[in-house]
């Protein structure tokens, strides 16, 4: 297995973890009351029943029963090639129970950790990277300034120049190559970058200057909220299903969740919209049953104004109106999009 092709492109973290799953896996029970272990049974006599009964058993820890599932099939993957079997025990394995993802951060979580934590820490740029990038904890620690660019695009029609991120995600970069997004800068990022500490080359440093490491940032985050007084539960990918909620909010279409996170799964980007989208059809529903019985207009009165009042500053007029949903998922997305192109920000020259 360790010479096949898939295996020697991961990175050395991925085959450590795979290698201690699948080490798991075979030290695991045929029969949870036998001693025999799958480590001394022939790979032939693997059959789908055993897959969903082995993987039922960590149906408390979904995420436990998916990482093993992954070691699995690199043993599967392995006796395919060598003819060791034909078919696929994997396949149609029904197990996996609904997918709830992580837990997205309140309203309310984020105006405590705000309040706890000012703008130019590390916490507080931290979490603002998690949020409005909406990537992973290995791209929010290896964010660099010179991936900042000037992106010139054409929407309805009209060119914009808009600032952002290009971005190659960490996640399968061994094996693929990495997803390239372009993430624009919203007014709630920029504030945190004029803020952030520029002693490095990545945008988020410790107390020397240094980068952190992506897998440092998950105790780190967990330590910040204990300080701000939040509950347990509370993580950096809380943070980027936070952004999801937003644009399913702006009722942002799944392409656009898909393009703006980076989600390659269809099944992923509408989690964030299918609750947003209940909600807000069954106050549409009920509001028009509102009307007709009491002839008021509306079921709930609007609070407030919106916090931001323009999505950016380009060259096609400054700062716009009220901010709208269509141009907050616009922002993000763009619609009509007829070309594109990236310079390094702030060149004074724009090339055609």
């Amino acid at each position: 297995m360790k010479i096949s092709v898939k295996w020697l492109a991961l990175d050395e973290a991925s085959k450590r973890k795979n290698t201690r799953l699948i080490e798991e896996f075979l030290e695991l029970r045929v029969v949870p009351d036998h001693p025999l272990i799958w480590r001394n049974m022939p790979v032939k006599n693997l059959r789908r029943i055993h897959v969903e009964e082995l993987l039922g058993r960590f149906i408390a820890t979904p995420h436990k029963a998916k990482h093993l599932l992954v070691g699995i099939l690199k043993l599967i993957y392995v006796a395919l090639r060598q003819d060791w079997i034909e078919i696929d025990p994997t396949a149609a394995a029904e197990w996996r129970p609904a997918y709830a993802g992580w837990k997205a951060w309140s309203r309310e979580a984020m105006a405590q950790f705000e309040k706890r934590w000012q703008l130019g820490t590390a916490a507080r740029t931290c979490y603002r990277l998690a949020l409005w990038l909406g990537n992973r904890r290995g791209d929010v620690a290896g964010l660099r300034w010179d991936q900042r660019v000037t992106r010139r695009v054409f929407i309805d029609g009209v060119e914009r120049h808009f600032d952002g991120f290009d971005i190659v995600q960490a996640k399968n970069k061994g094996r693929t190559g990495g997803k390239r997004l372009f993430v624009p800068i919203t007014p709630m990022l920029s504030e945190i970058l004029d803020a952030a500490d520029r002693r490095g080359e990545t945008v988020l440093v410790n107390g020397y200057g240094d980068p952190f490491s992506a897998k440092s940032l998950t105790g780190m985050m967990a330590h910040w909220c204990k300080l701000a007084g939040l509950p347990k539960g509370l993580t950096l990918y809380g943070l980027r299903n936070s952004l999801g909620v937003y644009l399913a909010e702006a009722e942002a279409s799944t392409r656009q969740l898909m393009d703006v996170l980076g989600h390659d799964d269809i099944d992923h980007a509408e989690l964030y919209s299918r609750e947003a989208s209940q909600v807000r059809l069954a106050v549409q529903g009920m509001d028009r049953v509102v009307r007709l019985v009491t002839r008021k207009p509306m079921l709930g009165e609007p609070i407030g104004e919106p916090p931001y009042k323009a999505l950016i500053n380009n060259d096609n007029g400054g700062p716009g109106g009220c901010v709208q949903a269509i141009d907050f998922i616009d922002f993000f997305a763009g619609t009509n999009r007829e070309s594109s192109r990236i310079v390094p920000y702030g060149s004074a020259a724009y090339v055609a």
